[in-house]
């Protein structure tokens, strides 16, 4: 099919799309890492912010594979929306358990919950046969009246 041809049938059958010339279903159940992400080399980045709040709505153990950092931050605090959600964390086993490489990788939670306690208990020793520290931290900043726990990362 010519781009023109691909571009067309992707119009005349708007329940169907092309995501690099492949028909998709928008509203099919498949899992998350077939939504027609280009698989590529993985992306080494310092720091990353693991995406809405440690949900399990966007982040799957191929985010895991695929974007390789030193550091992630976990922020979610919500148990009743799921945040952080185990199914992430264990995702960052499972994904980190196919790099490789023995990179050490730092976990940085921003809220002390139950969720990431249970899971660090749980998983303590898969954290260290996959070189994953937890970073907790007992360092306070008060800031106008309100204070919140704080880590210090160097790069």
């Amino acid at each position: 099919h010519t781009e023109d041809e691909l571009s067309r049938s992707s119009h005349s059958n708007p329940g169907k799309s092309l995501v690099n010339g492949i028909k998709t279903n928008p509203a099919s159940n498949s899992p998350k890492s077939s939504l027609g992400v280009p698989m590529g080399p993985p992306v080494y980045v310092d720091l990353a912010y693991i995406p809405n709040h440690c949900s399990g709505k966007n982040t799957d153990p191929e985010f895991f594979k695929r974007v390789r950092a030193s550091y992630y931050v976990v922020s979610g605090n919500d148990a009743a929306n799921g945040e952080p959600s185990r199914a992430v964390l264990d995702a960052l086993l499972e994904g980190k358990s196919q790099w490789g490489e023995n990179l050490q990788v730092t976990l940085i939670p921003t809220h002390d919950t139950e969720v990431t306690r249970e899971w660090y208990q749980q998983t303590h020793e898969k954290q260290q046969e996959l070189n994953i520290m937890v970073l907790a931290s007992s360092s306070t900043v008060v800031m106008q009246d309100e204070s919140f726990p704080a880590c210090k990362i160097e790069f």
